[in-house]
């Protein structure tokens, strides 16, 4: 059996069941290698839920479980850990912070009532640490921050500090200062009770005095922060200002409401692999991070128009699919988020897009791989169901003859596009039909059959993304893939006028084929396409032959004119020919009008045309000038720029389709990762004269 296929724990009662003010749902996000997995597996640890702590290098990690990710010592997908802490329930969502996998960073968001930023403090701020907060921002979500790694050579908390600060704002909030750095890290300084947190002893800590040589330091940053708490409180700000001591429950209780707000984002801060402050975190999770009924309430459409969910455990039921996985051994596994009233194992509800009932079977949580059961699934909570019949990533639960919908959100656009083929010829509805399973689980993967190039097209995030795709493919359903180049959609035309004879001649015994047409070819605007004109006077053509004129000429401008491209923007009058009364059909009337129509096109100047996409980049303004610089190489037509936020300019620009095909990679070079993009196809224009050999010979190839 496959090592990464879902464990059922059967033998266990099933886990218990929370109230939304007790849940919390937490997603782990950042830049790929600042330990979002080591710190799950820390939480679960200090959590009693897992009795050893496995290693991202060993492969042994709760999260990343795959083999792809266990051999890449990379999380390459969502993963959910839900744990236990001080009478919560806490569901992580692990997220990838690889950029590739951004698009299941974004579900993590989208299903999360709080987003934890862990941050290096070796590296520190880093691209994906950006982009995750831009993610958050755009969504209104809560977030704060955890400083991992200080116990590693060259981690500094202060210099991380300073960088949130500079990247995020003043609501950046420090809890907690390091006592000791690098090796000598040992515990932490609480800053909203003024006492020492130290785990000279193993995960769990004793209190102490705050060591006299950070003593003033502390105690300023202590001031800072109840500061920057009572600001908020009109009440507590005046008690403050007349020397009352504010209580620290006050002040937690101040904070989580402006941490809810998205107005203060707490840090703080330890080790993963050392266990330092993972405690806390979780202490912190419950205390200053919001429960479901501290968020807005879900915008769904319903018959009436729009209306508003809140999380009621005892409303009517309704869930969304945020997740699904295709395995080959369980089937199809779909995660999804309760958003109001209590689902139960054997509910039925009704998918309001397909029109299908869908019995809850088994309801389970996923810890990794590991499944345990669930005696309900109450408002606010996260959970999953198996083998739902048409039910997908995206969709909506609701009570039968209640087609309530939560609008599912815009799909990430794919950056970077392959082509693949099966390895084995015979393979290629096999391949198809995998595509399809894995496009289920993966909304970041496009796939489509492009008519005109005969390819099969995978478009994704990125070139890893896309190589983690076809180990899928080989490991999950046995499907081996090899990638080829995409073909670009070239098109000829014509730049003048020309006259020309078909003359189709056949004599093979008894009846033979005859047939002549008199063409003339023109072109016609750019986007203007195929026009056939009859101007045939006096029966030089019978009447029922002209068609079949017309099907030649569009089948040969199907096929390939004189470059090998299908032809466009051309207008074709027939307007003369000669027939035999015994000897002509449709057959040599359609072989005259492709022999017509290929001699004259060769004589009315043709030339080649490119696609050209519309390109919009974004990138911060420090790489404003390399980017155009870049897009000019390309052969690129600037068209302006504009501010697009914070420190960012939109580049906007048209730029030959086939100098983009892997821009993906070559911007994230070019940008360390800040840029991203979007193109879209915007028209067709004449390639160069110094190109036609090249792409003329790929065409014959």
């Amino acid at each position: 059996m496959d090592p990464a296929a879902p464990r059922r724990r059967s033998s266990e009662a099933p886990v218990k069941s929370f109230p939304p003010a007790k849940i919390r749902n937490v997603a782990l996000v950042g830049h790929g290698g600042a330990g979002k997995t080591s710190l799950a597996e820390a939480l679960l640890f200090c959590s009693g839920t897992i009795s050893r702590m496995g290693r991202v290098e060993d492969g042994t990690t709760t999260t990343d479980f795959d083999p792809e990710e266990v051999r890449r010592h990379l999380s390459l997908s969502l993963a959910l850990a839900p744990f236990e802490h001080d009478g919560f329930k806490i569901n992580l969502l692990d997220a990838p912070g690889y950029a590739d996998f951004v698009g299941d960073m974004h579900t993590a968001l989208r299903v999360a009532d709080l987003a934890i930023l862990v941050v290096s403090a070796v590296e520190g701020v880093e691209v994906q640490t950006e982009v995750a907060w831009r993610m958050c921002s755009e969504l209104g979500l809560p977030r704060m921050f955890f400083i991992n790694k200080l116990d590693r050579e060259r981690a500094s908390f202060d210099r991380t500090l300073d960088e949130l600060r500079d990247k995020f704002g003043a609501g950046v909030a420090p809890l907690e200062l390091p006592i000791g750095e690098e090796a000598s890290f040992r515990g932490v300084a609480d800053l909203l009770t003024d006492t020492a947190v130290l785990y000279d002893g193993g995960p769990k800590p004793t209190l102490g005095e705050i060591p006299e040589d950070m003593a003033a330091r502390e105690h300023e940053v202590h001031d800072n922060l109840v500061e920057g708490i009572v600001v908020a409180d009109d009440d507590l700000m005046m008690r403050y200002l007349e020397g009352e001591t504010i209580s620290p429950k006050e002040l937690e209780d101040t904070l989580a409401k402006g941490v809810a707000e998205a107005s203060v984002f707490p840090v703080a801060c330890g080790s993963a692999t050392k266990l330092i402050g993972i405690d806390r975190l979780a202490q912190f999770i419950v205390e200053v991070g919001p429960s479901p009924l501290e968020r807005p309430p879900v915008s769904v459409q319903a018959p009436g128009g729009a209306t508003e969910v809140t999380p009621d455990p005892s409303g009517q039921p309704l869930a969304v699919v945020y997740r699904t996985v295709a395995d080959p051994y369980v089937g199809k596994v779909s995660f999804l988020k309760v958003l109001s009233g209590t689902i139960r194992p054997d509910s039925v509800l009704t998918n309001p897009r397909s029109n299908s009932d869908e019995k809850l079977h088994n309801l389970f949580t996923m810890r990794g791989k590991e499944q345990e059961g669930l005696s309900e699934l109450p408002a606010g909570d996260i959970g999953a169901v198996a083998k739902l019949n048409d039910t997908l990533t995206g969709d909506t639960l609701a009570p039968k003859g209640t087609p309530v919908v939560v609008p599912a959100p815009e799909p990430l656009e794919p950056v970077l596009t392959i082509a693949i083929q099966p390895k084995s010829k015979g393979d290629e509805d096999k391949l198809m039909t995998s595509l399809h399973r894995l496009q289920d689980e993966d909304q970041a993967l496009h796939v489509r059959r492009d008519d005109e190039t005969h390819q099969t097209l995978l478009s994704g995030m990125g070139d890893t993304h896309l190589s983690i795709v076809a180990e899928r493919l080989q490991r999950k359903f046995g499907v081996e893939v090899v990638t080829e180049d995409v073909r670009v959609p070239y098109r000829e035309t014509i730049t003048g006028k020309s006259e020309a004879e078909g003359k189709y001649k056949k004599q093979t015994g008894g009846h033979g084929q005859f047939g002549v047409a008199f063409l003339r070819v023109e072109p016609m605007e750019r986007g203007g396409g195929f026009e056939f004109v009859d101007q045939i006077v006096g029966g030089a053509i019978p009447r029922q032959f002209i068609p079949a004129v017309e099907k030649g000429v569009m089948e040969t401008m199907s096929t390939g004119g004189v470059f090998g491209y299908p032809v466009v923007d051309v207008r074709v009058t027939v307007f003369d020919g000669k027939f035999h009364p015994v000897d002509s059909s449709e057959m040599s009337f359609k072989m005259a009008g492709s022999l017509g129509f290929k001699e004259a096109m060769a004589k009315a100047g043709p030339v080649l045309l490119e696609p050209i996409s519309l390109l919009e980049v974004t990138v911060p303004i420090a790489y404003q000038g390399d980017v155009m610089g870049d897009l000019n190489s390309r052969r690129g037509r600037v068209q302006g720029t504009e501010v697009a936020g914070e420190g960012e300019q939109m580049i906007t620009a048209q730029v030959p389709t086939s100098e983009i095909l892997r821009y993906a990679i070559d911007l994230r070079s070019l940008t360390g990762g800040r840029g991203r993009f979007r193109a879209r196809h915007d028209h067709y224009d004449v390639l160069p004269a110094h190109l036609v050999d090249k792409v003329a010979k790929a065409a014959a190839e």
